[in-house]
């Protein structure tokens, strides 16, 4: 029987592995042969840790989601108030300057998998939910005078941006490069931020 960090090992090279086909070569090149090539080992071993197309694809997504949030958490905890951790969560998600490109290349070729599966969708609405959840919550702390509705609307919009300035920038750089996902977001963030509020503020140490 292997050992537990053999174990370990054998998952995270294969995580590595799914991840790089699916952010090199999309949703078309994501096989368990590909993987296995990627990876430097037999199809047998990729069967034996996700032995369907589907479990890889919900593999790279549980991945993707974990990697986005624990970047969310630690740009939450350095804000020094609302209007900071708010600019900070959805500066750190849009691909500008970061180069998430591969990351955008995986959430588009999830979604693309998941129009069609219903078990790959529900995956995918929760991560979304997840995060729309957290930009609702810094939202209303913004504006708590807001009423629901109009802090509901604020806070999909801004996710509706940012995902959107992903995809877009990682399909077409040159349309959408850093000076406009970043003034765009600005733009976004000032009907949010309370006057007076530059939303930039960040605790020191």
């Amino acid at each position: 029987m292997p050992k537990q960090r053999d174990v370990r090992a054998q998952r995270e090279l294969l995580s590595n592995a799914t991840w790089r086909v699916l952010a090199d070569d999309g949703l078309p090149g994501l096989t368990l042969r590909a993987v296995a090539e990627r990876a430097g080992c037999t199809t047998g071993l990729v069967m034996h840790a996700f032995p369907t197309k589907k479990a890889l694809l919900l593999h790279a997504r549980d991945l993707l989601h974990e990697r986005t949030a624990i970047r969310a958490d630690a740009a939450e905890a350095a804000a020094a108030d609302a209007p900071g951790a708010l600019a900070a969560v959805l500066g750190q998600a849009v691909d500008r300057p970061h180069g998430h490109h591969e990351e955008s290349r995986v959430w588009a070729g999830f979604l693309a998998a998941a129009l069609a599966d219903a078990d790959l969708a529900e995956r995918h609405r929760a991560a979304n939910r997840s995060f729309v959840d957290r930009v609702h919550r810094l939202v209303t702390a913004c504006r708590p005078e807001w009423p629901p509705p109009r802090r509901e609307l604020a806070a999909k919009s801004l996710v509706a941006l940012v995902e959107g300035l992903n995809v877009l920038a990682a399909a077409d750089p040159e349309t959408y490069p850093a000076r406009l996902q970043r003034e765009a977001l600005a733009a976004a963030l000032a009907e949010v931020t309370p006057p007076g509020r530059s939303g930039g503020g960040r605790r020191s140490g």
